[in-house]
């Protein structure tokens, strides 16, 4: 069976509740990424940054993205993660049960990789990530 550690993306990029949208943006850009951990000084996962947050949060609602920080714009609720060691089927079913386009990937409380709908595809069966996608759809279109 195998473990989140083995299909995530490793060394995920992250950045602190102290970083600039502007950073964000960038970051996101340069790395061609969508979404991005943010973590306290102490390294603990605060909440996930999207490419959606920073244009419906900041400039959809007219703010300086030069001066507003990742923890103004986390939303202040427990992040969905997975652990390193647990299977893929589990990430499989938290990425259906919630939702989630990628999920977080813990060691501890420190962020090691992120789990994409694309990794999924990569490491199962086509019938496996049909479904990941259908119910993400579907969940996404119920909200």
């Amino acid at each position: 069976m195998l473990k989140a550690r083995e299909v995530m993306t490793s060394h995920a990029l992250t950045l602190t509740g102290d970083s600039t949208a502007v950073t964000a943006a960038r970051a996101m850009a340069e790395n061609n990424i969508g979404a991005l951990p943010i973590c306290g000084a102490d390294g603990t996962l605060m909440g996930i940054i999207t490419d959606r947050d920073l244009t419906l949060r900041v400039i959809g609602e007219n703010r300086q993205p030069d001066s507003v920080v990742m923890a103004d714009l986390v939303t202040p609720m427990e992040v969905v993660t997975i652990g390193a060691d647990d299977s893929v089927e589990e990430a499989v079913r938290t990425m259906k049960l919630h939702a989630l386009r990628r999920l977080p990937v813990i060691d501890g409380t420190s962020v090691v990789g992120m789990i994409s709908q694309a990794d999924i595809a990569l490491a199962t069966s086509d019938r496996g990530t049909g479904d990941l996608v259908t119910a993400i759809s579907e969940a996404s279109s119920n909200n």
